[in-house]
């Protein structure tokens, strides 16, 4: 009878040392998840439209990112065809501030002029493939045979000015020094090239197709007047060069 009372005494001891356990940790257990909360709301966001992109010289150089209010050279670019206009921003964007640091700056991003025929697609309308040229009305200026698709294109600034070239969807603006070259290797047809003399004159475009398959020559020169300036250039998957 002893031996039974005192396994019954244990049992009772051993479940209320278990359930005292179980009491003490419960509080810890939300404020560890509080705790995580917290770090995770204090992870900054990154702004994916700048203030930077619509002041100078940025705003005339530089091709906004998809869902972006439009800046100088985006609506130049899309007016011309040669690229996609934007699309309506996120509700993300739109509170991270889109266009400016945060919506506590107060700063406007700039918005195309009255007349302006471009015109925002619906949402959920974008793509992420290169940026489709509208049907060309134009004649090729050159006309090459691509590589599986692909192209390497030599750019030689025969000017004494350095000119600043971008890849759209591609790189990032660069500049080429006057009297130098450089080559753009493994370019994926349709794909188009924005060019511009840093020291504001026009540009003469002359694209040279090379006797080896998947290579370009294009050459730059200065331009006597505007007529002649040209600051894009356009590869489709035929191999058809245009410019613009």
């Amino acid at each position: 009878m002893n031996m039974k009372s005192q396994n019954f005494r244990k049992s009772a001891e051993l479940l209320g040392a278990i359930c005292g356990g179980l009491i003490i940790s419960l509080p810890i257990i939300p404020q560890a998840i509080a705790q995580q909360s917290v770090g995770q709301e204090s992870t900054p966001k990154i702004n994916p439209c700048p203030r930077i992109f619509y002041e100078e010289p940025h705003n005339s150089r530089v091709v906004v990112p998809q869902g972006c209010p439009p800046n100088a050279l985006t609506q130049k670019l899309a007016a011309q065809g040669l690229i996609p206009t934007s699309a309506t921003p996120s509700q993300e964007q739109t509170r991270l501030g889109v266009g400016g640091e945060s919506p506590e700056t107060g700063v406007t991003p700039p918005r195309p002029a009255p007349g302006d025929q471009t015109q925002q697609p619906s949402p959920g309308a974008v793509s992420t493939d290169q940026p489709q040229l509208l049907q060309p009305r134009q004649t090729p200026s050159a006309t090459i045979a691509l590589a599986n698709g692909k192209v390497n294109v030599r750019l030689v600034n025969d000017t004494a000015a350095n000119v600043t070239f971008q890849v759209i969807g591609d790189t990032a603006p660069r500049s080429l020094a006057g009297k130098s070259d450089v080559t753009l290797q493994g370019l994926t047809a349709p794909v188009t090239v924005t060019f511009e003399r840093q020291d504001s004159g026009q540009l003469i475009v002359t694209p040279q197709a090379s006797s080896e398959p998947g290579n370009l020559e294009v050459r730059f020169s200065e331009a006597t007047n505007a007529a002649q300036g040209r600051s894009a250039m356009r590869i489709e998957r035929n191999g058809s060069v245009f410019l613009n």
